[in-house]
């Protein structure tokens, strides 16, 4: 009886003592797995702790002078007119008629405000009067690419600071791109001046019918710059990022030197330099080099705001992302505000399909031509509508390549890297792709690699309509820096080859010690 006793107590002890082990097993497991979960925590609380911190302590324009730009006039008769396919009827028929016939896109038609009493003055300036639209001879849709900032601020306004856009002329299957200016100072159809930006949010706040914020800002670009934009897409700050993420990053060449403050955590910045070079930005670094503008100005932004929207697209084309979009329809619309209908999309794909960047024109705004500094009364610095040199603009817009454009796409350019840095033939090929050249990075040059000064070989060597003067140019290098060796078994009619000295950042970006 004794030793069963015993043997009792010795297996109760044996299946505690398993018990008390396997209760330490399990709690040793716990901490391990809830330390592997904290180390994985650490980078995404990092992250999420830099980016509120960037919003926290970036900068932007708060509504010009004071809230009554916001108030609506009830001087001003809101609609006058219906354009139909964005053709006004005060254009002449002779030069309407191809904008005037069926179009099976069925577009939204623009009705447009009277203008403001003869004479008016409005924050200094006599009120401006609409200008003559653009004449448009082919089937065009025009698409508004906004990016805007509530995200910074709270004073429930949204400013519309990225404007871009985009034509698709289903004719000849190509696409012109266009930054407007944020600044760009005009007369917004609610009655009062101000700058382009605040169109969008003025006409949310105003409830604007027809069309909220977009109804508004998509008539002062017609009174203003006198094209007709059909619909609109816009993201936030979070929105952009999650697009870029979502492609797997992005790559950029980056032919200008940019510096400014990075946040890095907790509200903390570091200065930080991007040299000249081949860049892969994941969507919190192309935020910030689509935002930047220490050194720069609201020209060369939009210039790399555009540069950006060609990396996505080359991205999404690599992916083969673009034929999905009707599948992802719904799952973009939880990122982008549009009113751009789905069926519409459909009709617009066969040519987004085929679409290559060598049938992208872009253009943007040339700072004290196309626009002409101004203070307003309240101190605000503004870009003032040259109307002149805009309509111009304008009408290139509207117009398919010229024959100037054609010429220039068709030789091609082989561009080598000589230099000591990497990726420096990428970066000229693209600064000559931007232009329209025929440009391809060939890499880096055999026994070449060191060269001082850049070289360009004219290998077709003939005066007449030879393109080096133009490929000079677009480079910023000196005719000294040319050369004719014509060939008849030349690979490429012109060959860059990319010394120590490039330097093709011709835009406004102030030089900074680095």
């Amino acid at each position: 009886m004794k030793a069963t006793r015993l043997l009792g107590q010795l297996i109760r002890l044996l299946l505690f003592s398993l018990l008390l082990a396997l209760l330490i097993a399990l709690a040793w497991t716990a901490l391990q797995i809830a330390s592997v979960a904290d180390d994985n925590a650490a980078p995404a609380g990092t992250t999420v702790a830099r980016r509120a911190a960037y919003r926290a302590t970036a900068t932007a324009i708060h509504v010009d002078e004071d809230q009554a730009s916001l108030e609506y006039d009830p001087g001003i008769v809101l609609m006058q007119e219906i354009v139909t396919s964005g053709t006004p009827a005060s254009v002449p028929a002779d030069e309407s008629s191809a904008a005037l016939a069926a179009d099976d896109f069925q577009l939204p038609k623009l009705l447009i405000p009277r203008d403001p009493e003869e004479g008016k003055w409005m924050s200094g300036l006599e009120a401006p009067r609409r200008v003559t639209p653009a004449i448009r001879r082919h089937r065009l849709v025009n698409i508004m690419l906004l990016g805007s900032d509530e995200e910074l601020t709270a004073d429930n306004f949204i400013r519309t600071d990225t404007m871009i856009v985009v034509s698709l002329n289903v004719e000849t299957g190509t696409v012109s791109m266009m930054s407007l200016p944020r600044d760009l100072y005009v007369y917004i159809p609610h009655g009062k001046m101000g700058r382009l930006n605040t169109a969008f949010g003025i006409g949310e706040n105003l409830n604007w019918d027809p069309g909220r914020g977009f109804g508004l800002l998509r008539q002062s670009i017609f009174y203003n710059l006198g094209i007709n934009v059909h619909y609109y897409a816009r993201v936030n700050f979070s929105g952009f990022e999650t697009i870029i993420d979502r492609l797997g990053g992005v790559d950029i060449a980056v032919d200008c030197a940019y510096r400014d403050l990075y946040p890095i955590w907790n509200g903390e910045y570091r200065w930080r330099t991007l040299p000249v070079g081949l860049h892969s930005f994941d969507g919190f670094d192309a935020l910030w080099y689509a935002r930047t503008r220490k050194y720069t100005d609201d020209f060369d932004r939009g210039r790399r705001q555009q540069l950006l929207l060609r990396a996505m697209w080359r991205k999404a084309r690599a992916e083969g992302l673009v034929a999905t979009i009707p599948r992802l329809w719904s799952e973009m619309t939880d990122v982008v505000d549009t009113d751009l209908p789905l069926d519409m999309l459909l009709r617009m794909l066969p040519h987004l399909v085929a679409l290559d960047l060598a049938d992208v024109e872009n253009i943007t705004f040339r700072k004290n031509y196309h626009t002409t500094e101004w203070i307003t009364p309240g101190g605000a610095e503004v870009q003032l509508p040259n109307e002149e040199p805009i309509a111009a603009l304008m009408q290139d817009f509207y117009t398919p390549p010229s024959p100037y454009q054609v010429s220039i796409a068709g030789p091609s350019i082989g561009v080598y890297n000589a230099s000591d840095q990497d990726n420096w033939d990428i970066v000229a090929a693209e600064r000559l792709r931007w232009d329209g050249y025929n440009a391809v990075a060939l890499g880096k040059l055999e026994d070449g690699a060191g060269l001082a000064s850049s070289l360009l070989t004219d290998h077709i060597g003939t005066e007449k309509g030879s393109l080096a003067p133009r490929i000079l140019r677009a480079l910023n290098m000196t005719e000294e820096q040319a050369e004719q060796d014509a060939r008849a078994d030349r690979e490429y009619d012109y060959v860059v080859k990319i010394g120590q000295d490039y330097e093709s950042c011709t835009y406004a970006v102030l030089p900074f010690d680095r």
